[in-house]
């Protein structure tokens, strides 16, 4: 039996590192790949990210949960998904409402950091709602009805994935649209817990005969996952875009090579979205010798540069 490494054999100096007027987005995350804590792990996460795409075998699996499209990064996952950085996205509902949102002309608005200025009582009579410092007419959601209300669907009982795709071809040409992108691209949208978000209730409302299929979407997500050589994952957030991929690669000879989450939950709650992904090792999810690293940021400050990177990085 080989001898394992003694710990100072495999310990090495942590760079001391400086910005100067040359540095570029790749010369800094080689230097934050030579440092510790947050700093360390986002270099992994780039540096993994660029390992999922130069591997042709690796299918790229992006979960996104969160407000990220109302604090302004709708563009930067188009721009993911236009660069074919992901090749299958699992968002939620209210993801997809503020996506169409934006792509009908709609805009969310910027709003005071001092959140002691803000009453929440005088927005809800002017009909404004509130997304921490994020703002949301009323109107807007009202130019989503007057969309859905009209939309000819052919098909009531279609996945939902089939009808996010029709619902991409549905909307106008935006530049950041990332359901437009996806059904130009041909890049699955599953969505496991559509009906809970406005989006969804507006259908419900309007076409009260659609019974959209998710069990046939869950099972397709389980054959993507099965017919992957190698499966990648990248999880923004949690929740249940995170638990909707992981559990097809639990029951699939395929556990993820690659994993990236970043997330601003703690594990010890016992809640998914704080789950380390060492953790999902013992399901079988994420592979024995997979690359993987957990990002405890903000995803608003650590999808950009990541984004960044890989433009940069990706011939």
């Amino acid at each position: 039996m080989t001898p394992k490494p003694e710990i100072k054999d495999i310990l090495k100096e942590v760079k001391q590192f400086k910005i100067n007027k040359d540095t570029n987005i790749s010369s800094l995350i080689a230097d934050l790949s030579n440092t510790g804590f947050s700093a360390k792990r986002l270099a992994i996460a780039c540096e993994i990210y660029e390992a999922m795409i130069n591997d042709e075998d690796c299918t790229k699996f992006f979960g996104l949960a969160g407000a990220l499209i109302p604090a302004g990064f709708q563009g930067i996952i188009h721009d993911f998904i236009e660069a074919g950085f992901i090749d299958v996205l699992v968002t939620t509902g209210a993801s997809l409402t503020h996506d169409i949102a934006e792509t009908l002309g709609y805009h969310h608005l910027q709003g005071s950091v001092d959140l002691s200025e803000i009453n929440d009582v005088k927005l809800h009579n002017e009909e404004i709602n509130r997304i921490y410092d994020v703002f949301l007419p009323n109107n807007v959601y009202e130019g989503i009805e007057d969309f859905v209300s009209n939309l000819k669907i052919v098909d009531d009982t279609m996945p939902v994935s089939e009808f996010l795709k029709f619902l991409g071809e549905e909307l106008p040409t935006n530049s950041n649209s990332i359901l437009k992108i996806c059904a130009e691209k041909n890049v699955p949208i599953f969505c496991p817990a559509f009906t809970d978000s406005g989006l969804a209730l507006q259908l419900g409302f309007h076409h009260q005969t659609l019974n959209l299929n998710h069990f046939k979407d869950m099972l397709e997500m389980v054959n993507l996952a099965w017919d992957s050589k190698k499966a990648g994952v990248c999880i923004i957030g949690g929740g249940v875009p995170k638990n909707f991929i992981l559990q097809s690669l639990q029951f699939c000879p395929n556990s993820a090579n690659y994993a990236i989450q970043v997330t601003m939950d703690r594990p010890e709650p016992g809640g998914l979205s704080g789950a380390t992904l060492q953790e999902a090792k013992s399901w079988g999810k994420v592979a024995e010798k997979a690359q993987y690293s957990t990002v405890i940021s903000d995803a608003t400050i650590v999808l950009p540069i990541i984004l960044w990177y890989l433009k940069k990085s990706i011939k």
